[in-house]
């Protein structure tokens, strides 16, 4: 079901072809999501997961830990793949909405907390370099699926974070955060 968004989008995704894409029976497909629209939403509702993060001793490594590690399973998980299919889709959108806000709220408050143990410096807002990020996240994801050439999404999100990180981070903990692209399949290992 998340592979067909992801490939199709959610205008092109038909009951039908859902059906055949699960291999369940159009009855056995409606016990579960009462429409279309409930798939989609079942997707989003999977956005939004902090799996293979945990905690570090500066919460700048577990919010760049977060997005290397989104980086990392996106191109392996057709759920995460079909969120951000669903969100970037205009029509999606207007129905559902996107999970983006939910990011930005995760990823504020790992940074205000980074800000109160003095990690970030004095001029970096949380709220503010927060929707940055996952504006540019979301960007450099779209980028590296369409324009593919080997381009791999968790090396652009290591570099992402190696440009933006001098601007935001105190040079004491900037010197201990690895943001090498490794880190997540580390993590995750």
């Amino acid at each position: 079901m998340a592979g067909l968004f992801n490939e199709v989008g959610y205008d092109a995704a038909t009951i039908a072809a859902l059906v055949e894409r699960t291999g369940l029976t159009r009855g056995a497909l409606y016990f579960h999501f009462a429409s279309k629209e409930d798939m989609a939403r079942a997707v989003l509702d999977e956005a939004v997961t902090l799996e293979g993060v945990s905690p570090q001793q500066f919460k700048m490594q577990e919010w760049v830990d977060l997005g290397l590690v989104l980086a990392h399973r996106v191109p392996r998980e057709p759920i995460l793949r079909a969120a951000i299919r669903l969100s970037v889709d205009p029509k999606a959108r207007r129905l559902f909405g996107t999970r983006w806000a939910d990011w930005v709220s995760v990823g504020r408050d790992l940074l205000a907390e980074a800000q109160k143990r003095g990690e970030l410096l004095q001029h970096a807002n949380p709220s503010a370099v927060s929707r940055a990020v996952v504006g540019s996240w979301t960007g450099v994801q779209l980028l590296t699926e369409s324009i593919g050439e080997g381009l791999d999404l968790t090396e652009e999100v290591s570099s992402l974070y190696q440009l933006l990180l001098p601007s935001i981070v105190s040079p004491g903990v900037l010197a201990k955060i690895d943001m090498s692209p490794y880190r997540a399949e580390r993590l995750l290992a």
